[in-house]
């Protein structure tokens, strides 16, 4: 587990390794399997050393509203500030493909903040990224029409996994963007009409 710590998370200090490798344990997830539930009380952070994991919220309805993804050498944020409340968890997390990451008791996240800085400026450093990431996708919600989300949704999941082609159906866009299959589909005709994408039975290719 050490030297996994060291490639992933440089700037842990020598003694916050160790610490991680003494007290923290790895997990793996299959592909689909949510990690994480709304109102699931937390015991644990997540620090990611393979694969994706998808944060979002759930609807009453069935909904998703997507929020951000956690890659390799990043947290999650959600379960660091439930735990320093004493919360449940209001967001879910799934993996996106095959997972391993290390569950660290949140127990020992005061003690670190006070005992290392390094893990302090990490904790830090993570509340920050994705108050930003979540901040960008409501200015995205608030003042851009339905052609612009679902561009600026593309983009963001291809920047995500380092790809052009995206294996979701018009429906699975239709609920994050919490509007109709009929919508998404016409709107990505237009798109391949522009040259902007192309699309294929099982997945839409980015060409620009």
């Amino acid at each position: 587990m050490l030297e996994i710590i060291n490639d992933l998370f440089p700037t842990f200090s020598k003694e916050l390794s160790n610490e991680i490798q003494a007290n923290a344990k790895i997990y793996s997830f299959k592909a689909g399997e949510v990690i994480m539930r709304t109102g699931q009380y937390i015991n644990n952070t997540m620090l990611l050393t393979k694969g994706q994991i998808k944060i979002y919220r759930e609807g009453e309805n069935g909904g998703e509203f997507f929020m951000y993804y956690i890659q390799p050498g990043q947290a999650c944020a959600v379960s660091m500030i439930c735990a320093s409340k004493s919360q449940v968890s209001n967001i879910m997390a799934k993996a996106v493909e095959d997972i391993e990451l290390i569950m660290v008791p949140l127990t020992l996240m005061e003690k670190w903040m006070m005992e290392h800085r390094s893990w302090y400026e990490f904790v830090l450093f993570t509340y920050r990224t994705r108050f930003e990431e979540v901040l960008e996708v409501v200015d995205n919600i608030a003042f851009r029409a339905m052609d612009e989300r679902l561009e600026f949704y593309l983009k963001r999941h291809a920047d995500a996994c380092k790809c052009r082609d995206l294996l979701f159906s018009h429906q699975d866009i239709a609920t994050e963007l919490n509007t109709s299959r009929e919508v998404i589909s016409r709107l990505l005709k237009k798109m391949e009409q522009r040259g902007l994408v192309l699309l294929h039975r099982n997945h839409i290719e980015l060409l620009h």
